[in-house]
C-alpha cells in the first residue's frame, strides 16, 4: 500500500475546505419540503479533481469529509448518509475511470476527462440524488430531474476543462501528477 505524504494531506484539506466553501457558502440553494432541492454552484469540483489527480480513494475522502463537514457548518435539512456516500462516489468514480485509461493526467485528453466526469456525474447527480430525494422525501423525479440535467450539460465540459488546465499547471510547478 502506497503512504500518503504529509503533503498530500495538505492538498486534501485544502479541498476539503474549498468544497465546503463553494457547496455551502458560494452556491445558490432552492429548498422545499424541509430540504435542499436544487443547489447551483462547483462544490463537485475540488472532488472531481482530488479523484482525478489524487486517485480515487483521495477523491472519496475529500466527497465524504467534506458533505460531513459541511452538514456542521450548514445544515439544509436533517443529515442522511446517503448523500455523504453520492459526494465520496462524485470523487471515486472519475478517479477509477481516469486509471481505466491508463494514462498520465498531463496526458490525458479533454474528451477523456469529460468521460469520465461525465460517467461519474450522471450516476451520482443525475441519477442517485433524485432516488434518494424520491425515496427519503418523496421528492418527484419531475422535480429534481430537469434542473440536474441542464446543470450538468453546463457543470460537465467546465469542470472537464478547469481540471485539464489546473492539472498541467500543478504537474509543471509542483509535480504532482
Amino acid at each position: 500500500m502506497r503512504k500518503i505524504r504529509m503533503r498530500n494531506i495538505a492538498f486534501y484539506a485544502l479541498l476539503i475546505a474549498l468544497n465546503v466553501v463553494l457547496t455551502r457558502v458560494a452556491s445558490i440553494r432552492i429548498g422545499g419540503g424541509g430540504t435542499e432541492i436544487v443547489r447551483i454552484g462547483f462544490g463537485g469540483l475540488p472532488v472531481i479533481f482530488a479523484g482525478i489527480i489524487f486517485g480515487p480513494l483521495a477523491g472519496g475522502i475529500v466527497g465524504a469529509l467534506g458533505d460531513i463537514i459541511g452538514m456542521i457548518v450548514s445544515p439544509m435539512g436533517p443529515y442522511m448518509p446517503h448523500f455523504t456516500f453520492t459526494a465520496a462516489l462524485t470523487g471515486i468514480i472519475p478517479g477509477l475511470v481516469i486509471r481505466m485509461f491508463g494514462e498520465k493526467i498531463s496526458k490525458t485528453s479533454f474528451w477523456k476527462l469529460v468521460v469520465a466526469i461525465g460517467i461519474s456525474q450522471v450516476i451520482t447527480s443525475i441519477i442517485l440524488i433524485p432516488l434518494f430525494m424520491k425515496i427519503l422525501f418523496s421528492i418527484p423525479f419531475a422535480v429534481t430531474l430537469p434542473g440536474r440535467l441542464i446543470g450538468q450539460v453546463v457543470h460537465i465540459p467546465l469542470y472537464a476543462y478547469m481540471i485539464k488546465l489546473l492539472a498541467n499547471r500543478l504537474c509543471v510547478t509542483i509535480g504532482v501528477c
